[in-house]
């Protein structure tokens, strides 16, 4: 992982914990696997630990990793550094992607219930009164009371939403290939195809795989079904959504949204979504930040006492899935 990374991701308690499961040297953190100190290492090693800034585990390194077993990564996706070669030569590897996925749904949750009461646009309005108002009259249209909230893609991130919009008086739409009608039924939504869940939802949510089935999933046509002062949700990837025709439509001042991602990651500086009042911007943190980091090196730490007990990954990663996950 990146050498900077690891202090933030493994706390004090963490690493006595892994230190107590296994052969370790805990000052040795890599995100090179060419030099003299990786590859004398690598030679040893049994189980990588692995997070963000993780290099290629390719062919070259597993031919230097002659033990290598399995990888535990504490991240989300695999996909950035587990390769073709990992899967043939039968590594085992798992990821804590379901623990990203638990700040990454409680920021949505609280996007979709400010974007139904439409506090974005009171407070500025309020800044700019500045004096009494009947807020009623002017806002009585708005609110979480059976509203439709759509959520695009049954990820790990996805069903987090689903489950902590329960208790709430909101109508759940659903759109994922892979989810039968009864599957959807035991999720407590109701499933549609995409055309649907974007005109009959008052806030769509994201939260499908970057794939190249995926690019531009939600195109200028799909936003244009979108109900007039609708809410667009991206944590998931820019590239899911059309930029171009967002931004028009939210110059236009018809649509809102809240964006976590974008395309590129960090906008030019003169990208009309940094000033637009419709438009909560944040770059990128939805994801686990600050302490919330602790908890998926925790989480690998369970895992790598899984594989010293001999007993199967409680979240492995497998091959047949990679193509529709992210």
């Amino acid at each position: 992982m990146d050498p900077r990374l690891a202090p933030q991701l493994i706390d004090e308690d963490t690493m006595a914990r892994l230190g107590r499961l296994a052969d370790l040297t805990p000052g040795l953190v890599l995100d090179d696997f060419t030099t003299p100190e990786a590859l004398a290492a690598l030679a040893d090693t049994e189980v990588l630990v692995t997070s963000w800034g993780c290099p290629l585990l390719d062919e070259r390194v597993l031919a230097a990793a002659p033990r290598l077993r399995a990888v535990i990564h504490a991240a989300g996706s695999v996909k950035h550094h587990v390769t073709d070669a990992c899967w043939e030569r039968g590594v085992q590897v798992a990821s804590a992607a379901w623990v990203n996925a638990l700040p990454v749904a409680e920021y949505t949750v609280a996007a979709i219930l400010f974007s139904n009461k439409q506090v974005l646009q009171l407070a500025a309005d309020y800044r700019g009164r500045r004096a009494p108002y009947d807020w009623q009259a002017a806002y009585g249209h708005i609110g979480n009371h059976r509203r439709a909230v759509g959520i695009v893609g049954a990820s790990q991130i996805g069903r987090r939403v689903i489950e902590l919009l329960r208790p709430f008086d909101l109508e759940l739409l659903l759109h994922d290939p892979y989810v039968a009608p009864d599957e959807a039924d035991a999720l407590g939504v109701r499933a549609v195809e995409l055309d649907e869940l974007c005109s009959a939802s008052d806030v769509v949510s994201i939260h499908a795989p970057q794939l190249p089935s995926t690019r531009h999933m939600i195109d200028g046509r799909r936003l244009a079904l979108m109900p007039d002062g609708a809410t667009l949700i991206n944590t998931s990837r820019g590239s899911l959504v059309d930029q171009d025709a967002l931004v028009d439509e939210l110059v236009s001042g018809r649509l809102n949204a809240v964006l976590d991602v974008t395309t590129p990651e960090v906008l030019p500086a003169d990208s009309p979504l940094y000033e637009l009042p419709n438009v909560l911007l944040t770059p990128h943190i939805a994801g686990s930040l600050g302490g919330e980091l602790h908890r998926m090196a925790a989480a690998a730490a369970d895992e790598l006492a899984r594989y010293a007990a001999g007993l199967p990954f409680a979240h492995p990663v497998r091959a047949q899935d990679i193509h529709r996950t992210a």
